[in-house]
């Protein structure tokens, strides 16, 4: 009788019940997570928790340090050159730090080693930022100079670390949920929920930190003959700061358990790399090649959707205080209490951020992230175009330097920031939960992944730090040209991604026989 006429419970078969199960190819980029069970929900919102430390410092940053800038002497149309340092910083740090955040053999595992030491940076960096002043009046810069050139350098230097330490902490953790949810969607979302959570928590503590004038009263020794009241102010909030990315730290890094890389792939090492590994550059172009199309299209929306978002982050409580209020920096009250109403609305843009992300799963579940996120982008748009349509009433009342804004237009410049928290909330989570599982199945490193991603967001920020200073004095001054600039990217983003990036289901996972 042949093969093919026996019986099919002669055949030989592989018992589920004593033999192992057939090992997985080696992957050397994941080896922390592929035997371990799944991670409980609250280990993941532990690691999430530094989130919320880094966003604190950003929130003042966004709100405090461009109106700052401007107080130590720098124009307005050259305070976007000044954030230009972040972008520059990530468009290499972010994707070497993931590079080298796959391959890292340290005892204490692949990811926590640098969100430490970004964490540690971070500290470093606000201290030096918050005493620019007085570091500038020890070098010799005195109040009879509008420009101080030495305090200038000292920010520019504190702000450069700032964003660098920003990217080391934030990329890795983002890669360090990815590795403990493995390639379960739905896990992937919740965890990059959790943290745009975290997220919107630090900004809703840094703007009410923010927006309180009364810090140096609290810590009275920050008021000194180089640092006024303003100065007094943000150099106590970065202490404030100091302390609690210290805690968040603490118990992100304390809930990970990672296991070293070496302990598990030194044999999958060896096969792969024979001692040594590909030029970093090389890697990163190298990646292009493998992403098919919807993984650019992900990229590109990435791109149109920061465009629109960053003239908001440059100049949003500079808005505020300069076309609502009127004022100009270090020009009377007028122009620090708009600042101090733009970070009152920046708070409250972070409740609904908030809600948004505890909201999130379900409405990726019921529409689709794609959809989810293109509707969020035209919201944006809209939001954008009704800023500078509240500019254009508010200079035409006729009330900018003789008597404060009415209410109804306050009102109203307060309401948009509000309602910008929702589609921030889709900004900060679903691009990298979509980018997330589609590396998942190209055997790509999270940390490297990610870093691609982020070359989405600062390449854009860098033509906005570039030209939104001059583009706006062309059209003589004021927020509104970037503004439009800003709307229309967001506009043609939400369009791309409606159209353009797929559905995708939940797959719910197969029980094992």
């Amino acid at each position: 009788m042949s093969t093919s006429d026996q019986p099919r419970h002669h055949r030989p078969t592989r018992n589920r019940q004593h033999l192992p199960p057939l090992p997985r190819p080696p992957n050397p980029s994941r080896p922390t997570v592929v035997t371990t069970p799944k991670v409980p929900k609250r280990v993941l919102l532990r690691v999430a928790s530094v989130a919320c430390g880094i966003q604190f410092g950003w929130a003042l940053q966004l709100s405090l340090l461009t109106p700052y800038v401007q107080e130590l002497g720098i124009p307005h149309a050259w305070a976007s050159v000044i954030w230009l340092c972040g972008p520059l910083s990530g468009l290499f740090v972010q994707p070497l730090v993931g590079h080298s955040s796959d391959r890292c053999k340290s005892k204490y595992g692949r990811r926590r080693p640098f969100i430490v030491a970004g964490a540690v940076a971070i500290a470093i960096s606000v201290l030096v930022i918050g005493h620019a002043a007085d570091i500038g009046w020890a070098f010799g810069d005195r109040e009879e100079g509008r420009i101080k050139p030495r305090a200038i350098v000292a920010f520019v230097l504190g702000f450069w670390i700032l964003d660098v330490a920003n990217n080391m902490t934030q990329g890795p953790c983002r890669a360090l949920l990815a590795d403990l949810t493995e390639n379960d969607n739905r896990r992937t979302r919740v965890a990059n929920g959790y943290f745009s959570l975290f997220m919107a928590v630090g900004n809703i503590l840094g703007y009410a930190t923010g927006s309180y004038n009364g810090w140096y009263k609290v810590f009275p020794f920050t008021k000194t003959v180089a640092c006024n009241v303003e100065c007094a102010n943000l150099k106590s909030a970065f202490y404030i700061d100091v302390v609690f990315i210290a805690i968040t730290t603490v118990l992100s890094v304390s809930a990970a358990h990672e296991v070293p890389l070496g302990s598990l792939a030194s044999d999958a090492h060896g096969q792969s790399s024979s001692g040594t590994d590909e030029a970093f550059l090389t890697e990163i172009l190298g990646t292009f090649k493998y992403f098919p199309g919807s993984v650019w299209v992900i990229l590109l929306v990435t791109a149109l959707t920061w465009i629109g978002w960053f003239p908001f982050i440059l100049f949003d409580t500079d808005w505020m205080g300069r076309e609502i209020y009127g004022g100009e920096p270090n020009q009377g009250a007028s122009y620090s209490a708009g600042v101090s109403m733009g970070a009152l609305g920046l708070m409250l843009n972070s409740v609904f951020l908030g809600i948004t992300s505890v909201l999130m799963e379900k409405l990726c579940r019921k529409w689709g992230a794609g959809f989810v996120w293109g509707i969020s982008n035209i919201i944006m748009a809209v939001c954008f175009l009704a800023m500078i349509a509240t500019s254009f009433v508010a200079y035409h009342i006729g009330y900018i330097g003789h008597e404060q804004p009415p209410a109804g237009i306050v009102i109203a410049a307060v309401l948009i920031f509000t309602i910008l928290g929702i589609p921030l909330a889709i900004t900060y989570s679903v691009p990298y939960a979509l980018i997330s599982i589609r590396i998942e199945s190209l055997g790509l490193g999270q940390g490297l992944s990610l870093g691609v991603l982020n070359l989405a967001i600062v390449i854009p920020q860098v033509i906005v730090s570039v030209g939104s200073g001059p583009w706006d004095q062309l059209f003589g001054g004021g927020n509104s040209p970037a503004l439009a600039v800003g709307a229309a990217a967001g506009f043609i983003g939400g369009i791309v991604a409606i159209l353009a990036i797929p559905r995708t289901r939940i797959q719910k996972p197969i029980p094992l026989p």
